[in-house]
């Protein structure tokens, strides 16, 4: 069940969803990601033109749109001035100045547990720019180390998604800093940068971790839509249909996606089809971040 909040009369509807990152779906799991995942929460806004789209956010489906300029490299440069912030009201993207607006971001959750190399190079070979999030404990050993560093190394940046993927309004703020700050060190560790992302599990945070998310120089991000932990969507082409023709895909959309083996097989279908769309593919290099981090 998909819980849905729509910002834009500024009456909130709230429904609990149990879904996401977590390992109840049907493929084999590691045993580490075991908590089970509420769905962050899909806002739907039906915002003017040009407008950004979040949890289920805004409208484009339109010419074909195959064009060089729809074909980024993931880039570790930052742009000389931002391109893209971050609403959010609807956790989706809308333009700055003159970028384009029917633009969406690609991002992978709980890596990397089986697939996210594998999708990594899948994206690489598109010239598809995503963020990875990851959790400390698919990260915990040398052989794990070596695939994100990889991973970062193929020029994706990487996010963080928390150590153990524990809904954060259930625990202390001592652990919520474990939880986050564990994360950090270890990428840095690994990457020799620290995280610029932070994606709470659940889309569940709090008060304490906005702020920890801020002191770190974090851009605080849920998403606007996904399904991958549906069980009817866990075949690549029930997922890459649903994903490029659901009703929220609209400009600013802030895609999730997560390390799995029907996601990694719908990937190719998605990137090409929001091509298709005539979407832009937002890279990550091109957000605007929190001033801490600029």
């Amino acid at each position: 069940m998909k819980l849905r909040l729509n910002w834009i009369a500024g009456a909130a509807l709230t429904a609990l969803l149990l879904g996401g990152c977590s390992g109840q779906e049907n493929e084999e799991n590691s045993g580490k990601d075991d908590v089970p995942d509420r769905q962050d929460e899909q806002v739907e806004e039906k915002a003017d033109n040009g407008g950004a789209n979040e949890d289920m956010s805004e409208e484009s489906a339109g010419e074909n749109g195959e064009n060089d300029k729809d074909k980024q490299v993931p880039a570790a440069a930052e742009p000389a001035e931002p391109l893209y912030e971050l609403n959010e009201a609807t956790w989706s993207f809308q333009p700055i100045g003159d970028a384009d607006p029917k633009a969406a971001l690609l991002t992978i959750d709980d890596a990397p547990d089986k697939h996210a190399l594998e999708m990594a190079k899948t994206l690489k070979e598109l010239e598809a720019p995503a963020i990875f999030f990851v959790n400390g404990h698919f990260i915990d050993t040398d052989e794990e180390k070596a695939v994100l560093k990889e991973i970062h190394e193929m020029g994706f940046p990487i996010g963080n998604h928390t150590m153990t993927h524990a809904d954060l309004q259930q625990i202390s703020e001592e652990a919520q800093r474990e939880e986050i700050l564990g994360v950090n060190e270890i990428v840095e560790q690994v990457t020799g940068e620290k995280p610029r992302y932070f994606r709470a599990p659940f889309g569940q945070n709090t008060d304490f971790s906005r702020r920890l998310a801020a002191d770190e120089g974090m851009l605080l991000m849920n998403w606007t839509y996904g399904y991958d932990w549906e069980p009817k969507y866990q075949n690549g082409e029930a997922l890459a249909d649903i994903m490029l023709n659901t009703e929220y895909l609209n400009n600013g959309a802030n895609l999730l996606m997560h390390d799995r083996e029907w996601t990694a097989a719908a990937l190719p279908k998605i990137v090409q089809g929001l091509r298709d769309k005539g979407f832009k593919l937002i890279d990550p290099a091109s957000i605007k971040l929190p001033e801490t981090a600029e």
